[in-house]
């Protein structure tokens, strides 16, 4: 079983939403037993919360089932516990790395990395543009999951 922790900043719209994204490719693909996912965040503003209501919206458009989800902050457990830590911005991984206490692995990868046009995803808390996040998110966890079956 490969482990796999989405991460964005606050852990209510970007790491949650490819958490979801991802187990849902995942379980149309017949892979549901090959893989466990998660979310967590960089920071502890949101620790608790649920999902930004927004996000929810857009998953429940695109009939993407939805993870129960509360924030919670990543761990330098967390680097152990995963195989991968997938995070969503450049600003994520250098927390992220600074939360586990470096990358000796190489686990910690940014999403859109795994596409052919490496970026951030943008974060639809100051762009309000839903679409894009998750078109973004989509792109990557199909990208993610075909690199993943592929080694």
């Amino acid at each position: 079983m490969v482990r796999i922790l989405f991460v964005c900043h606050g852990n209510i719209c970007r790491s949650p939403m490819g958490a979801c994204v991802f187990a849902d490719m995942a379980r149309r693909r017949g892979l549901s037993d090959k893989y466990d996912v998660d979310s967590a965040a960089t920071s502890l503003e949101e620790i608790g919360n649920g999902m930004y209501p927004p996000a929810e919206r857009k998953l429940r458009e695109k009939d993407v089932p939805r993870i129960p989800h509360r924030a919670v902050r990543m761990t330098p457990a967390d680097y152990k516990k995963y195989d991968l830590l997938i995070g969503m911005d450049s600003a994520n991984i250098r927390n992220m790395a600074r939360i586990a206490g470096g990358d000796p692995e190489g686990k910690i990868r940014r999403l859109l990395d795994y596409t052919g046009r490496p970026r951030d995803v943008a974060d639809p808390w100051y762009t309000d543009d839903f679409e894009t996040a998750y078109r973004d998110i989509q792109e990557g966890c199909a990208a993610l999951l075909d690199a993943l079956e592929r080694a």
